[in-house]
Order: structure tokens, then C-alpha cells, then sequence
């Protein structure tokens, strides 16, 4: 029996054997295409020439560059330094009862009510004593300031309820004004009314008779009493509390030293835009609005003339 077809005839070899070589070169191609595809990751590199072993490689140009944030280190604040305030040894003299509660020197215990005035300065007639006080320093830069409003302290009855005494009517004798409304910047620093003759030595001008966070008083002496020489009462203002502590701890220790301050020494601020002040002499309120007295530089500016009042007559 013979078996056919057992083997491929020449003819029949030759055109199977071309289609497998075109399929093998095909198949080929397509690897190589795909080879090429392949991410930059997965094929080898050279390091540009300026990258030397071990070094990182530079960005491409044009590549964003990302510092790191560095935060400035802020400015310390200045912390302001305490102030330290002296004291001298009372000369002589005595309140009688707790300051606080004395109507000469704690102004709140009179107390003082508005009245229709001229606010500006009034020269009176009478003579002027060259020592006197001088307001235009209490401020910074020193300076007359705008009038505001104008006051009349009340007046204390030392026959009512003695020995304390108790409050009275407005003051209008000698004076109709006795407590004056001054401007102010608000937080402006405050001194001393300026005056030449020291009460110690060291450049002290005045004491303080009484203080309390909003309001001082200072005579121009060393007696703890308002009988002798010039004193001046500071309403609604900020005293510093360095000087406040002094004065409470001198108080409680019997007051015989009382704080004192020199020209130009700042002893409080103006909290808002105005103060008031009151000015005596030997006990008696003067009006703050004279420019003979208390505001001689600027007596050019004394437009409103008044007569200082005769003394009252001694009755029999």
C-alpha cells in the first residue's frame, strides 16, 4: 500500500517557507518599535559634562527653582524701664486727717462745677511775682495750649460739721474761675509747672501732697500742708504708677518723706484730649488763665483785661 502525501513537494516548501520568513521579519520590526517606546527611565544615561561622580544632577534649564522659606527674626520690642522717683524729708506741717480724705489735697472731696467763662488768657492788674509756676512746661513740647472749659471749685466750711469740715458753694471770690480745661494729644507725656527756686537740693522743685491714678497733687514746698507757698491740683490724668507706688508706700509710713520731682521730669501722660489744673497760693484758688502769673511768655497774647478783685471787707 503506498502512503501519500507523507511528505511536501518542492513547489509546495518554497511558498510556505516565504510566508514564514515574511512573518518572522514582521514580528521583528514590531519589537524594535517597540523597544523604542520604552520610558527615558528604563534606558541608559550620561551624566552631562558638568556633573562630576557623586554630584547631583542640574536641572534642566528653564526648570523652576523652590528656595526654602526663611522668616525673619521680628524686632524685639523695648520694654520700657520702671521710673525711679525721689523723695525728700517734710519740712513741717500736717494735713490733720488721711490725705485722701482732706479737701486740700484730694480735689474729688471738694469737687468742682462748669461755669460760662472766656477761655483764654485774662491779664488782671496787680503785681506779678517772677517765680511763679510756669504752666506752658507741664506740657510736650512746652506750649499754650487750646482753653477748653472753665470750672469753679467748691468751697470747703470748716465751721460745718467741725472738724471736718463740709462742702460749700462754688467759689466765685476772689476768683469766678478756679479750675481751667487745658487740651491735650492724649498720651502725651506731663511735668511739672516750671519754677526756678529748688525745695531741696538734687533739682528738686516740688512735692507731692497726694496721689492716686487719676489725679496729683504738688506744692512748691516742703510743708505737708496748702497754707505755705504754691500748690497745683492735676485732674483726669494718668500718674505713672511708679510714682503712685512711692507715694502710697510714704504715706503708710507716716509721711515723714514725700515724693518729689524736678523740671522736666515726667511724672504721668494725658489719657485723653484735655486736663484740668487748679492753681493756689497759701491756700486760696487763683484762675489759671493768667498770663501775668502763670503763662508770662505769652502775654503778648492777653487780649481780655479784668480788674483783680479788692479784698473783702472785714466785718466787725
Amino acid at each position: 500500500m503506498k502512503l501519500r502525501n507523507c511528505c511536501f513537494s518542492a513547489g509546495s516548501w518554497g511558498r510556505a517557507g516565504v510566508a514564514a520568513a515574511i512573518g518572522v521579519a514582521t514580528l521583528a520590526a514590531s519589537l524594535l518599535l517597540w523597544m523604542g517606546d520604552q520610558p527615558a527611565a528604563a534606558q541608559a544615561r550620561t551624566a552631562p559634562p558638568s556633573a562630576q561622580m557623586g554630584e547631583t544632577i542640574p536641572p534642566p534649564e528653564g526648570t523652576p527653582l523652590y528656595l526654602p522659606l526663611l522668616a525673619a527674626q521680628p524686632t524685639p520690642l523695648a520694654i520700657p524701664l520702671p521710673r525711679l522717683y525721689g523723695k525728700v524729708a517734710v519740712e513741717s506741717g500736717s494735713l490733720g486727717w488721711p490725705a485722701s480724705d482732706s479737701p486740700d489735697a484730694n480735689l474729688s472731696v471738694r469737687g468742682y462745677s462748669p461755669t460760662d467763662a472766656y477761655l483764654g488768657l485774662v491779664n488782671y492788674n496787680g503785681d506779678t511775682d517772677d517765680q511763679a509756676p510756669q504752666m506752658a512746661a507741664i506740657f510736650s513740647p512746652g506750649r499754650l495750649p487750646d482753653f477748653a472749659g472753665a470750672y469753679q471749685v467748691y468751697d470747703w466750711d470748716w465751721n460745718c460739721n467741725a472738724p471736718a469740715g463740709c462742702r460749700g458753694n462754688p467759689l466765685t471770690y476772689p476768683y469766678t474761675v478756679s479750675l481751667l480745661e487745658l487740651a491735650t494729644t492724649p498720651g502725651e507725656p506731663l511735668s511739672i509747672a516750671q519754677r526756678k527756686q529748688e525745695i531741696f537740693t538734687g533739682g528738686y522743685i516740688a512735692m507731692v501732697l497726694y496721689a492716686e491714678e487719676g489725679r496729683l497733687t504738688l506744692t512748691y514746698t516742703r510743708n505737708d500742708t496748702p497754707a505755705a507757698g504754691y500748690m497745683l491740683h492735676f485732674e483726669d490724668v494718668t500718674v505713672a504708677p511708679e510714682l503712685v507706688a512711692l507715694y502710697r508706700q510714704l504715706d503708710v509710713e507716716g509721711r515723714r518723706e514725700l515724693p518729689a520731682l524736678r523740671n522736666g521730669e515726667t511724672w504721668g501722660t494725658a489719657p485723653n484730649g484735655s486736663i484740668k489744673i487748679a492753681v493756689r497760693d497759701r491756700g486760696s484758688f487763683l484762675d489759671p488763665r493768667a498770663c501775668k502769673d502763670w503763662w508770662i511768655d505769652y502775654r503778648s497774647q492777653c487780649v481780655m483785661r479784668l480788674w483783680r478783685p479788692l479784698p473783702a471787707p472785714i466785718r466787725p
